[in-house]
């Protein structure tokens, strides 16, 4: 049931992301009065062989254009009269350009047409973030309730991160969110470092320059570092150890098997030790010390769901503030794309490590539908979809914007042969990096 979740999650995203998408493309050629034959989420071919598989899951003609869903998940086009692409070479473009064809606009129009798409996913983007700001405003965590200093994972003990270190500083100034220790520009910055407290002194931790590529593997619930924490029970799960030694619901545990514990990670550690065990356990109900014997699962648990002890704090926001918010949070995902690239470029990132397909994407959305975790990925993924097709790739939006101020820069339009040659070349890169993405990197993973 979790992979259909994120299986649907991924195609209702992709749906909705490649339909505006290619409306924007739709929409500025209606306006120049560029006649559009076919305006297709998904392909209705196997592409990029448009004479291949032909089949269509829905389809109907409107007027000149016909409108339809494919088969083939992994994109979407508008089909624009007269104009190289994947659909159409040099040889369907015979004769003078008519009235209603691309190539007989002015280029500053054919550029508007091919910017559309990118225009409308950034738009999106920008529309997604914003009104999540205003609905749900922002929820951090205040520094200050890492009172206690932190609990770092793997990676964090191996960058130099200790249990109950204080994170007093993020590239030598104080903060006041916990969440900023994750900044986009502080993970992928050049040179950056913590500032911790440890016992009484002070020790910068500098981040390595390989250290996004192993930050990429961690699961999603698995952060760098979190705030060390105390605790108390919540509840009890019926039936389970902990009921039937008689643990109830605001409980404090504070000693298991004759070993104090205060926070969680110490209680996780006792536990731990007595796996498989009856321990003595013993608890703080309403001012008494209550002793109980419990038996501690083979995997050191014994029942119960603890209760944070952490505040967090809401910013919210009016309509008027949220909309550069919007802009801000959208732009920022632009911005980090192409950081990584840059690190990518100068080899201190993997690009096997950091590119991921459509499994990947999926695995983000995760088993359970949370509609709040889903539009914030949706509006970040609708960035990325706009910076990956401005890039200046034969075949992608970016590819042919080139062209477009190539010809206006130099009132000289490169010839039909040339631009089929650049096209067939950028799918054949586009095809090799799929093929990597989605088979190659998958088949590797199983060994």
């Amino acid at each position: 049931m979790e992979i259909l979740t994120m299986i649907g999650q991924l195609v209702l995203a992709l749906s909705i992301l490649v339909g505006l998408h290619e409306f924007g493309h739709f929409a500025f050629a209606k306006l120049f009065k560029i006649r559009v034959d076919k305006f297709y989420i998904f392909f209705d071919f196997l592409f990029p062989m448009p004479t291949v598989a032909n089949f269509a899951l829905i389809k109907k003609k409107v007027g000149e254009t016909e409108y339809g869903i494919g088969w083939f998940p992994l994109g979407g086009y508008v089909q624009i009269h007269g104009m190289i692409d994947e659909t159409q070479d040099a040889s369907s473009l015979a004769g003078p350009p008519k009235p209603d064809e691309f190539r007989g606009k002015p280029a500053w129009q054919r550029l508007l047409v091919m910017l559309g798409g990118i225009i409308m996913n950034v738009v999106l983007g920008i529309a997604i973030f914003a009104a999540m700001t205003f609905h749900y405003g922002d929820v951090f965590l205040p520094a200050s309730e890492a009172r206690y200093g932190i609990l770092p994972n793997g990676l964090g003990r191996e960058i130099g991160f200790r249990t109950g270190d204080k994170i007093v500083k993020i590239n030598g100034r104080p903060f006041t969110e916990f969440d900023d220790v994750y900044r986009p520009d502080v993970i992928m910055g050049d040179n950056s470092y913590y500032t911790v407290e440890r016992n009484g002194q002070l020790e910068d931790i500098k981040i390595p320059a390989n250290f996004l590529d192993k930050f990429g593997k961690q699961s999603a619930d698995s952060l760098l570092v979190r705030p060390r924490e105390t605790f108390a029970v919540e509840r009890v799960v019926a039936g389970g150890a902990a009921a039937k030694a008689g643990l109830l619901a605001g409980d404090e545990i504070t000693t298991v098997g004759g070993r104090p514990v205060l926070f969680f990670d110490e209680l996780q550690a006792a536990l731990l030790a007595n796996k498989g065990k009856k321990t003595s356990v013993i608890v703080r109900r309403n001012g008494q010390t209550v002793p109980l014997a419990i038996e501690v699962s083979s995997s050191g648990r014994i029942g119960f769901e603890r209760k944070s002890t952490l505040k967090l704090g809401t910013r919210e926001y009016s309509l008027a503030e949220a909309i550069p918010q919007g802009v801000t949070k959208a732009f920022g995902v632009i911005g980090l794309q192409a950081r990584a690239f840059a690190k990518i470029g100068r080899g201190e990132i993997s690009a096997s490590e950091s590119l991921g397909g459509p499994v990947e994407i999926a695995q983000q959305f995760g088993g359970t539908w949370d509609w709040q975790h889903f539009w914030g990925l949706a509006a970040g993924l609708s960035m990325v979809l706009a910076f990956m097709n401005l890039l200046p790739i034969p075949a992608l939006d970016g590819g042919h914007v080139v062209f477009l101020l190539y010809e206006m820069v130099l009132r000289r339009k490169p010839s039909d042969a040339f631009l089929e040659g650049a096209q067939r070349v950028g799918t054949v890169l586009i095809l090799a990096l799929m093929a990597y993405v989605i088979v190659f990197k998958q088949v590797m993973k199983l060994f």
